[in-house]
């Protein structure tokens, strides 16, 4: 495939498979040790809300910054620390510390939430600097094929290394993961717009990009249908409680269920590389994000093992189509010059969403049950794409050939 051929693609998907496969190690360590310690599917939703908050606080700085200053110094720095979070919870899980207390965990988790900020808008930024624009589509493929390949290995590596040798060895290796990030984006060989902080209000700045997404009719309601699709549909965050309560697995248990999603997103990525979504894009989109509240539905009643991974992996294989299809969406309709706003932006939408999705699993869980909080969730999802595919014309009718 044409971009294949392309050396700093390669190098990008270096830098963007690692620090998937990091990051996603830690999320199945830190959710079994918060939950070996706690046994409340509560406290999982607080994983998530520990991320949120610096998130969000530092999202729309990020992407000022990277429209301004050098991309992949940018992404160097935040992948180291992306590694400090893991060898701080090395040093928890360890005993190094003394006596686990959940409250340490949630303030590594805090570091976690500033750095991934800036991963996106780098990535994305530098995206459009590898590729020539009528591979984008492509390109956004082949990149979803590695983001959940990493989100496939990573969650059953995790697990399997936490059942055999132990929290901290997964924690270490998650910390060598993202040191080899940093290295690979550092060694990327693209050329970069000029350094333009000077005379760039920073409020004002961040501003522009918030009017443009905001004006663009097609390109918020892609991110709002996908936002509020991972918000309500967010039932992986409570498989550790699952797997304990309803299907009786242990951790290497919980690795499948966490990889089954990027699993099924992975085949459907490989499909989309090779033949693109452009026709009748807007429908499929909507039809995807249907299908996956269906699925959660599904996941939430099942009582197998095996069952469950199944929707699980159905659930990835829709979520495939709306990454690609929105990322492609995201690219086509940026500017160059407003690359990392938008996609900060975008990171508040639908990256966010992830940990506040987590955030409200977890409360509704603690207020309904495990059960019926996952199943009312799959059912808000599908109402969501019901209602855009209502509000949303434009995007309803769209085909991606008239963007390039």
């Amino acid at each position: 495939m044409a971009p294949l051929r392309n050396r700093a693609f390669r190098g990008l998907m270096a830098y963007r498979i690692c620090t998937i496969l990091s990051y996603q190690m830690v999320a199945v360590t830190v959710g079994w040790q918060v939950y070996e310690l706690t046994r409340n599917p509560w406290m999982l939703g607080l994983i998530g809300l520990a991320e949120l908050v610096p998130y969000f606080c530092v999202a729309p700085f990020a992407g000022y910054l990277v429209d301004h200053l050098p991309r992949r110094r940018l992404g160097m720095y935040a992948c180291i620390g992306l590694a400090l979070t893991p060898i701080a919870l090395a040093l928890i899980a360890s005993g190094v510390l003394g006596t686990v207390d959940v409250a340490w965990i949630y303030a590594a988790l805090v570091l976690t939430g500033a750095v991934r900020a800036f991963l996106g808008p780098v990535y994305n930024a530098l995206f459009a600097r590898v590729l020539p624009r009528p591979q984008f589509a492509r390109g956004a493929s082949l990149g979803s094929i590695v983001f959940q390949s990493a989100m496939v290995l990573g969650p059953a590596v995790g697990g399997v290394i936490v059942g055999a040798a132990g929290m901290w060895v997964s924690y270490a290796l998650a910390a060598g993961f993202a040191l080899a990030a940093a290295f690979a984006v550092r060694r990327l060989q693209v050329t970069e717009p000029a350094i333009t902080l000077q005379g760039a209000p920073i409020f004002a700045s961040i501003a522009e990009g918030a009017r443009f997404v905001f004006s663009h009719q097609l390109l918020l309601a892609a991110l709002a249908l996908d936002m509020f699709a991972v918000l309500f549909g967010g039932a992986i965050s409570l498989a550790p409680a699952f797997i304990r309560e309803i299907l009786d697995y242990g951790p290497e248990g919980l690795g499948i269920l966490r990889s089954a999603p990027a699993l099924g997103a992975v085949a459907m990525g490989v499909w989309l590389a090779r033949r693109p979504a452009t026709r009748h894009a807007g429908r499929i989109l909507l039809i995807a994000v249907a299908g996956f509240g269906l699925c959660i539905v599904g996941f939430g009643l099942s009582t197998s093992f095996w069952l469950s991974a199944f929707f699980l992996l159905l659930s990835g294989m829709c979520d495939g189509v709306s990454v690609v299809l929105r990322s492609t969406i995201l690219q086509l309709s940026t500017p160059d010059a407003m690359r990392g706003r938008v996609s900060s932006i975008n990171g508040l939408f639908v990256g966010s969403s992830n940990e506040l999705g987590a955030f409200y699993a977890g409360s509704m869980a603690r207020l309904l049950g495990l059960v019926p909080a996952v199943v009312l969730g799959g059912c808000v999802t599908m109402t969501v794409a019901a209602v855009t595919a209502w509000r949303a014309p434009k995007l309803r009718r769209l085909d991606l050939r008239e963007l390039h």
